[in-house]
C-alpha cells in the first residue's frame, strides 16, 4: 500500500519551497539550476533525501591569449573544464581582436581602463585566476595592476623585475603563482639542482660552465630556468655571467647546430650547460630539450587548480611555484 504525503521542501533555510514531480515512487523538488532533491521510498523504508550541488566551472582570464603560449594555456584550460571569462587584455596591437577557442570567443582589450574592466570581472567572477602570458616589459605593471585589483594570477611570462614582481604581490597579500617555468618534468629537473646547491655547495669549485639555449626567434629575453639553473651552478662553486649565455634564434643554427626540428623552430627550448674541470680531464653535461608547447601549458593548467584551493582554503602563504605545486602532489 502506498501513501503519498505532499511536505513543502526548504534547503538552507530557504523559505520558498521546491515544486516537485513523482516518477516511479521519487519525488524530485528542483529549484533553479544549483540545487536538486530526490525523495525516493519503497514500502516499509524511511524516505531519504540526497542535495546535490552544481559546481559552477572554475572561471579563468588568459592574458596575453593572441600570442602562441597564451593560446595553447586557453585550449588546454578549456579541454580541463575550466571557463575562460570572455574577455582578456593584450597589446595596443591586439586591441579589438576576438579570440576563438572551444566553441568561445574572447575579446582582446588594449591598455586603456584595465583597472576597470578588471574590477568589474572581478566583481562578477569572485573566484577569478587570472593568468599571464605577455610580454617581458609588461610583467611589473600587470602584476601592479592584479595586485591592486586583489585578484589571484599565475605568471608565466618571464623576464621584468622579479623582485620587484615579489615585494609587489607580498606587500599587497594577494595569491599568485610566480615561475620562470611552468613544465612540471622541467621543474622537477630545477627542485634536484636546488637539492645539489643546498646540500654540496661548492662541489663544482673552478669549473667553468658553458651555457646555450635555443627558442623561437619570438623570444626576447633569456630564459628564466636558465637563469634559475644557472644560479644553482653558482651556489655550486662556479663563476658566470649571464652575459655569457649564448642565446640561439637564428633558425638556420638551430636546425643545424642545434639540432631542432623544423616543424617546431616556432615553439622549442633546448637547454645546454657544459661544466669543465680547471684541468680539462673533467666535464659533465646536463640537457633538457622540449619541442611544442604542451608541457606548459598543462603545467599552467595545473597550477590555476592549485592557486583555486589555496585561496578557498585561504591559506596563510600567498606566494608560491611550480615546485609548491609539484610538491602538492595533486598532477593531472
Amino acid at each position: 500500500m502506498w501513501a503519498v504525503i505532499k511536505v513543502p521542501v526548504y534547503i538552507n533555510g530557504g523559505g520558498i519551497p521546491y515544486s516537485s514531480s513523482s516518477k516511479n515512487g521519487c519525488n524530485s523538488f528542483v529549484r533553479g539550476r544549483k540545487y536538486s532533491v530526490k525523495m525516493c521510498s519503497t514500502p516499509g523504508q524511511n524516505v531519504q533525501v540526497s542535495v546535490k550541488s552544481k559546481i559552477e566551472p572554475l572561471p579563468i582570464m588568459v592574458n596575453g591569449c593572441t600570442g602562441k603560449m597564451g593560446r595553447a594555456v586557453l585550449e588546454a584550460s578549456i579541454s580541463a573544464g575550466l571557463q575562460p571569462v570572455p574577455i582578456c587584455f593584450g597589446g595596443p596591437e591586439d586591441e579589438g581582436k576576438t579570440v576563438e577557442a572551444g566553441g568561445k570567443e574572447i575579446i582582446v582589450h588594449g591598455p586603456s581602463d584595465r583597472e576597470n574592466i578588471l574590477s568589474s570581472v572581478f566583481e562578477e567572477h569572485p573566484n577569478l585566476i587570472v593568468v599571464d602570458y605577455t610580454l617581458p616589459a609588461a610583467v611589473n605593471a600587470n602584476a601592479e595592476l592584479y595586485c591592486k585589483v586583489g585578484v589571484p594570477f599565475v605568471m608565466g611570462t618571464t623576464g621584468g623585475d622579479r623582485e620587484k614582481l615579489h615585494k609587489t604581490v607580498a606587500d599587497s597579500k594577494v595569491y599568485a603563482v610566480i615561475s620562470p617555468q611552468m613544465g612540471k618534468q622541467v621543474v622537477a629537473f630545477l627542485a634536484a639542482m636546488e637539492i645539489m646547491a643546498e646540500q654540496f655547495p661548492g662541489a663544482f669549485s673552478g669549473y667553468s660552465l658553458q651555457v646555450m639555449e635555443s627558442h623561437q626567434a619570438s623570444k626576447l629575453d633569456t630564459s628564466g630556468t636558465a637563469k634559475a639553473v644557472i644560479s644553482c651552478f653558482e651556489k655550486l662553486g662556479v663563476s658566470f655571467d649571464l652575459d655569457e649565455v649564448q642565446l640561439i634564434r637564428d633558425p638556420v643554427q638551430q636546425v643545424e647546430m642545434v639540432g631542432v626540428p623544423e616543424e617546431y623552430l616556432l615553439g622549442h627550448a633546448f637547454h645546454m650547460y657544459h661544466l669543465t674541470s680547471p684541468d680539462g680531464t673533467v666535464s659533465f653535461e646536463f640537457q633538457h630539450n622540449v619541442c611544442g608547447r604542451s608541457i606548459y601549458a598543462e603545467g599552467t593548467v595545473d597550477a590555476i587548480l592549485f592557486l583555486a584551493k589555496k585561496v578557498k582554503l585561504k591559506e596563510e602563504k600567498r606566494i608560491y611555484d611550480m615546485i609548491d605545486v609539484l610538491r602538492e602532489g595533486n598532477m593531472r
